[in-house]
């Protein structure tokens, strides 16, 4: 069945996503605690991490876009469940299918959004080019973070692949809900 194939290349993109996040994550507490131990061994001629808060904030939102394709894809989400198990089944498939759906139409408008988002701080690329791609006028000037004078875009462009791949697989999960809907029953994640 061409769903289940889907599903399983997507869950292992899915798992190896969060992964990276995971990663992303610790590297992030790493820099913090070494920034604390830094500051806190100043009479050692030692010192914060210069931005470390700017390397905090950027990891920490890509992070967070790279574990919501697996949160959906295993339906991790947070969702009310003290009357639905009373339901038939086709009934809870369906109610199902509805909070995949309003997932996926969320998950499409942010990705959207960050799209349009790094456009207006992306500063690459011929007018015709961004036009193609709908990415609107190049910026006057290159946004950067105060400290480190990293580019903005750069946060915007990792977070754009996790939330890109979350509409992707909330679109599957749409079409994974409507077949159980179909059969009347939902069927078991693996």
């Amino acid at each position: 069945m061409a769903e289940a194939r889907l599903g399983r290349l997507l869950k292992i993109a899915a798992k190896w996503l969060a992964y990276f996040g995971g990663f992303l994550l610790t590297a992030a507490a790493i820099m913090t605690i070494l920034s604390i131990a830094g500051r806190a061994m100043s009479w050692a001629s030692l010192g914060p991490i210069p931005g470390d808060f700017e390397l905090v904030e950027v990891t920490c939102a890509v992070a967070v876009f790279s574990f919501l394709p697996w949160s959906q894809i295993n339906r991790g989400q947070v969702t009310v469940d003290v009357l639905v198990d009373r339901f038939p089944s086709r009934l809870r498939a369906g109610l199902g299918m509805a909070g995949d759906t309003a997932m996926a139409i969320a998950a499409s408008v942010i990705a959207w959004r960050m799209w349009l988002g790094l456009g207006e701080r992306l500063p690459m690329g011929s007018g015709t080019l961004r036009a193609l791609l709908m990415l609107g006028d190049k910026p006057y000037y290159t946004e950067t973070t105060f400290i480190l004078r990293m580019p903005v875009w750069y946060g915007y462009a990792l977070s754009m692949v996790g939330a890109a791949f979350f509409a992707v697989v909330c679109i599957y999960t749409v079409w994974r809900a409507m077949n159980w809907t179909i059969r009347g029953e939902e069927g078991q994640i693996v």
